[in-house]
């Protein structure tokens, strides 16, 4: 039996529809990458997460459900959903009888982090290099350029948000949803360190490593080349953690 006229135009507005939902705008600048936060519990996790990255919710640290949603202004229900995606991403433990505590962060944590982060990001390097466009390389120039500002002023804080957004574009530039997720919890683990390490320490400049070497090889779109410089960056890096931990 033919389609009448009133199903197809149904069929396509559904399909409009559908298709209008599932096209995300493609942007280059981490600064201008697409959030869409509706639900309490999704603000619950932005803010929550933003108070364990800046030390608000000191490692070891136990939180109480009820003063969070007091202090958001949010229900309990949404709070407890955003600690239990915490939890999930490992910035909050959730012990059995004891309660809830901010996550801890000993050498062997530090360590275990760096080691995940070599086995992704040369590899993510591997393939920016093999990928790269010119709106790339000029973004990521820029970012390096504004990283090594801060390592001549020693300002440690903004070192650490403008390292975090070279390594971020990085990731975002091979356009990999998958490598993407678990490299950008990875950072955030990293960024959360560095500023506990620099809280209770004099902010060494010996640590704040250039991206320099990292830069050339993916403007010359040598993979083996961007591979090796981002190895050598978290080895020493990691080496640097170990002297001064």
């Amino acid at each position: 039996m033919p389609r009448s006229v009133g199903h197809d135009q149904r069929q396509r507005g559904r399909l409009k529809r559908w298709t209008a939902s599932a096209v995300i705008p493609h942007t280059n600048r981490l600064s201008e990458l697409p959030v869409v936060v509706e639900r309490d519990s999704d603000i619950a996790h932005v803010r929550l997460q933003e108070m364990v990255l800046d030390l608000r919710l000191a490692p070891g640290a136990f939180v109480n459900e009820q003063s969070l949603a007091d202090e958001l202004g949010l229900g309990r229900m949404p709070v407890r959903e955003a600690l239990a995606r915490l939890a999930k991403d490992r910035f909050i433990t959730i012990v059995p009888r004891r309660g809830i505590i901010v996550t801890t962060l000993t050498l062997d944590d530090v360590l275990d982090m760096f080691e995940a982060r070599e086995a992704i990001e040369c590899g993510v390097a591997y393939i920016a290099a093999t990928r790269a466009t010119n709106e790339d390389l000029r973004t990521l120039r820029t970012l390096v350029e504004t990283v090594d500002r801060a390592r001549v002023t020693a300002d440690s804080e903004q070192f650490l948000k403008d390292d975090h957004a070279v390594h971020t574009f990085l990731v975002h530039m091979i356009r990999n949803p998958l490598l993407q997720d678990a490299a950008d919890r990875l950072l955030l683990h990293t960024l959360r360190f560095w500023r506990l390490y620099w809280k209770n320490l004099p902010p060494k400049t010996e640590a704040m490593l250039s991206h320099a070497e990292l830069l050339a090889a993916i403007e010359d779109h040598d993979p083996a080349k961007a591979e090796q410089a981002m190895r050598n960056h978290l080895q020493t890096s990691r080496q640097l953690v170990q002297l001064l931990f």
